[in-house]
């Protein structure tokens, strides 16, 4: 009984993922989805595909493990954030895709948004930028887009959620309206430090407050599955937005702790304890996690390209067969030569916040190959990183010593890159034995609300490094080699 089914709805894939009672994994299931790109910058999902995807890897994931629904105790759900959704109450169907979070479709109402002066408010509430990131414009624009759906939505008859909202709506056969307050967080609607949705923003945005879901604790209790989905119902107990739940899961329940996920792109968190800090580096101010109605905040930075590099060597300029080939490769580059490769592909993420810079490399020669463009691109992961850690200590007042740095995700099982973050931070990087964190911190939030996994302690104490990086390279050269990389960057900003 004490197995936890985390459910892990993602950007490109979901995912089911049992968690026995020692909290291992047991078994995964996934299952891809077909991306929509209705014009440039915009990008869609069938709401459909989410849950069916989501139910059907549930399903296998129970199956595989050899389980059935009695042996689960409950269930953790972790999400893309910021995706958005827009449903009738009674039919329970969509009245448009899901606007996914990568979406720039609102990008010239944002503008306006900053020209008219209104950015500093929504920051000082949401802890958020004006930017088509997030939620809010994404509801103002089906609202205004499709026939009668402002005046349903002021009749009550629609519901907005985020993934986890509508993931909740479809297990529960449409009793449950809710989500937890790392989500809520993320939508541009919610006042973090009142802990509750901003009429001002709403009204600011014409989104009547009848739309928006409950706003619950992280583990918390959200309703139980329809018994037929399973064959019996199951409580769902605890609910984390993606980069919060792999904080969670990487146990950084410490002010001051930290962790960074690289998948395509990269995203830090610090957990900055009891009160909110705000950002003078175009961080953002967020909630980690929020438990006994005490939310726990974070400054959160985001890289766009941090994978994705690596997936252009293989797919854009076609040098590399598969992602692990970059480690040898930067292992025998040339020492002589140092290329800086800025990947600005599609902007640069925090601290600049510059969408319309472009990708440039630097330092090229006749011998500049494979092998160099290789370690180029994974130590401008690094780089990046430490623009955020810089980012970060001077936002937090409880400066001093750099922590270590928690990894996970893809490019954290990379050698070469990991001891290059370490080196050009000047701190340990820790990657743990247990890659999948966001899962495991989704499950934990069930499974000790459910009384059958440990509390925070003595979870943290469970939690176990699989290798250390400690920092090789000389204070000198690390010096150096971060100033190249600061001209670069004002190079391609043109500073």
């Amino acid at each position: 009984m004490g197995h936890i089914l985390a459910l892990d709805q993602g950007t490109t894939s979901s995912r089911g993922i049992v968690f026995d009672p020692q909290m291992r994994i047991k078994a995964i299931a996934q299952e891809e989805f077909t991306q929509h790109y209705p014009s440039s910058g915009w990008v869609e999902h069938d709401p459909s595909d989410l849950w069916a995807t989501t139910a059907a890897t549930a399903r296998a994931a129970i199956e595989k493990a050899g389980l059935s629904a009695s042996d689960i105790a409950a269930i953790g759900i972790t999400n893309q954030r910021e995706t958005t959704l827009i449903w009738d109450r009674a039919t329970g169907k969509p009245i448009h895709n899901a606007i996914v979070w990568q979406d720039r479709r609102t990008s010239d109402f944002c503008a306006g948004l900053r020209k008219d002066g209104h950015e500093p408010m929504i920051t000082a509430r949401t802890g958020l930028l004006a930017d088509p990131y997030f939620s809010a414009t994404k509801v103002k624009y089906i609202l205004d887009t499709v026939d009668g759906a402002r005046d349903r939505a002021k009749r009550g008859e629609l519901a907005f959620g985020t993934v986890d909202s509508w993931m909740i709506w479809n297990l529960t056969g449409g009793k449950a309206h809710v989500t937890d307050a790392t989500n809520a967080a993320r939508t541009m609607l919610y006042d973090i430090h009142k802990g509750r949705w901003s009429k001002t923003i709403c009204d600011l945005f014409d989104i009547p407050m009848s739309m928006l879901p409950e706003v619950r604790d992280c583990a918390a209790d959200f309703g139980v599955t329809r018994a037929d989905l399973f064959g019996r119902e199951i409580p769902i107990l605890g609910v984390a937005g993606d980069q919060q739940a792999a904080t969670i899961g990487q146990a950084c329940f410490t002010p001051g702790m930290m962790k960074s996920t690289y998948g395509t792109g990269c995203f830090a968190v610090l957990n900055t304890g009891a009160k909110p800090v705000a950002s003078s580096n175009k961080l953002l101010t967020t909630i980690a996690y929020q438990l006994d109605g005490t939310p726990t905040y974070a400054l959160e930075g985001s890289i766009f390209i941090a994978g994705a590099v690596v997936q252009w060597l293989r797919d854009g300029i076609q040098i590399i067969r598969s992602a692990p080939e970059t480690q040898a490769l930067a292992e025998k580059a040339d020492p002589t030569q140092d290329l800086i490769l800025v990947p600005a592909f599609v902007g640069l993420g925090a601290p600049y916040w510059k969408p319309e810079a472009r990708g440039a490399v630097f330092g090229l020669t006749r011998n500049s190959g494979p092998a160099e463009f290789a370690r180029a691109a994974l130590e401008s992961v690094g780089y990046q990183t430490r623009d955020l850690l810089e980012a970060m200590q001077d936002d937090w007042t409880a400066k001093g010593t750099r922590p270590s740095l928690r990894v996970d995700g893809g490019m954290a099982a990379n050698d070469y890159a990991m001891q290059f973050l370490s080196d050009i931070i000047g701190a340990p990087v820790d990657r743990p034995q247990v890659l999948e964190t966001t899962a495991l911190g989704a499950a934990w939030l069930a499974g000790q609300r459910a009384g059958v996994w440990p509390g925070m302690d003595e979870f943290a104490k469970g939690w176990a490094i699989e290798r250390q990086f400690t920092a090789a390279m000389d204070a000198g050269e690390r010096s150096a080699r971060y100033d190249r990389w600061g001209r670069a960057v004002n190079a391609v900003l043109g500073v």
